[in-house]
């Protein structure tokens, strides 16, 4: 906290008895929490917790931290990094291998690779179209060792890879499809441009779903080669334990289940149960403190839930400078972390119990996350407006289209599209818009 910051990160504070008990009953208070709602939800779910911020400003060391106190309160934690900066290494003391590594207790960590993460899929086809005979034997002769990662790639594939740990996709969120049960994925992506990229796919991918359905059932292309290549998908997905989605259905209830898929995926993000995004920023650096602003409304026009905001600065930074970034970012929860020496091994169980870092602690507790309190969008039926929520943003940035009639309304920021259903009472013609506290207040008439 800020009136904290200038204890020393490596120097434990002195614990009193009643402080030392105060913490663990937290811990424990915060451990049954989240088994009473992951029990509520579902008996097998795993959340995914996921960092956005300007490159440099934290976010390793920031999902280090994480997965650190994850595992420490008992749950059984990933850490997926998918880049070749080997700081997670030094920071976990530990060699991170394209296969879930045990660093320490209740901690495993992953790193994907593209290049490898290919393989899988292709092989999965293959096996399918040996069973089904589709393309004579060309799919089994093409050498997956041989392909390269072309651009676009990389999101592809590491957001398949998550749905195998989180299960976002899956009507029964099953843990993963691997031997090892986690209950905490801490993902640290490529880039924040990527992590908004794949928090946002599933509900784009809808409206593609939608056009594609069209072209398969009103052409004569789609209606010879669509049901063929559904066939191909299916039994690719039914390999090694995989649940097939056909089962036997019509074309039109094949579509309506993979919409289903979908939109279970997209609801996924906003659920502060299921998903955690928090901005990180460098105190000590102004750029990085207003980049991560961006990514704020960034994220929501993604449609993802963003959990809080965490600063990192150095342990002797003044408070009035952390009050000032804590009220920027006001209503949203946030904490400060100390930079971390790397000179050495950390010792993780004083980093993570240091009085310093208990704000830190507090707000990735999963039942904090998510409570601050925000609407990303409120309807006012009485004045017939709607206000979005974009921090980071300016009027000039953000633009409104009416594609069908009034019903909807896209709302284009941040290199985003969102789609906004309007309630029926105030639906209608965008009459005006006004920017108020970092929102827009759109007026319909």
């Amino acid at each position: 906290m800020a009136s904290k910051s200038s204890s020393p990160l490596l120097l434990p504070t002195p614990i009193s008895p009643t402080t030392s008990l105060r913490r663990r009953r937290n811990a424990s208070v915060a451990v049954q929490a989240i088994a009473k709602a992951s029990q509520e939800q579902d008996d097998d779910s795993t959340k995914l917790v996921t960092f956005l911020g300007k490159g440099g400003s934290g976010k390793t060391t920031s999902a280090v931290f994480a997965a650190q106190h994850y595992a420490m309160t008992g749950l059984n934690t990933c850490l997926v990094i998918h880049s070749q900066d080997p700081t997670a290494e030094i920071l976990l003391n530990c060699k991170i291998g394209s296969s879930p590594t045990a660093c320490h207790s209740n901690l495993s960590a992953i790193r994907f690779e593209t290049t490898k993460m290919i393989l899988e899929p292709l092989n999965r086809l293959k096996q399918a179209d040996a069973r089904l005979n589709m393309t004579q034997g060309v799919l089994d002769k093409i050498v997956g060792e041989e392909l390269g990662v072309l651009p676009g790639m990389d999101p592809i594939f590491s957001a398949y890879a998550l749905e195998k740990l989180a299960g976002f996709f899956r009507k029964v969120a099953k843990k993963n499809h691997n031997k090892d049960k986690f209950d905490i994925v801490i993902y640290d992506g490529m880039s924040s441009e990527e992590i908004l990229r794949m928090i946002s796919a599933a509900s784009k991918a809808r409206l593609y779903l939608k056009y594609l359905r069209n072209m398969a059932e009103k052409t004569d292309l789609g209606r010879l080669a669509g049901p063929s290549l559904l066939r191909l998908v299916d039994e690719a997905m039914s390999i090694n334990g995989g649940q097939s989605f056909m089962r036997g259905q019509l074309s039109a209830e094949i579509w309506d289940t993979l919409e289903q898929m979908l939109e279970r995926g997209s609801s996924a993000f906003s659920d502060p149960q299921k998903f955690g995004c928090f901005l990180v920023m460098d105190l000590n650096n102004q750029i990085s403190v207003n980049s991560a602003f961006r990514y704020w409304g960034c994220a929501i026009q993604a449609g993802a839930c963003v959990s809080g905001a965490l600063g990192i600065g150095s342990p002797n930074l003044d408070a009035d400078s952390i009050e000032r970034v804590k009220e920027t970012f006001s209503p949203l929860p946030y904490a400060f972390i100390p930079q971390l020496s790397i000179g050495s091994t950390l010792d993780w169980k004083t980093i993570i119990s240091n009085n310093v870092n208990e704000g830190a602690r507090n707000l990735l507790s999963i039942p904090a996350s998510g409570s601050s309190g925000l609407s990303p969008v409120e309807f006012n039926a009485a004045k017939r407006t709607v206000t979005l929520l974009l921090p980071g943003f300016d009027k000039s940035e953000i633009k409104l289209y009416q594609y069908r009639g009034g019903s909807e309304l896209l709302v284009e920021a941040g290199d985003q599209r969102r789609v906004i259903r309007l309630p029926s009472e105030i639906q209608g013609k965008v009459g005006g818009a006004k920017f108020i506290d970092r929102s827009i207040v759109i007026t319909m008439r």
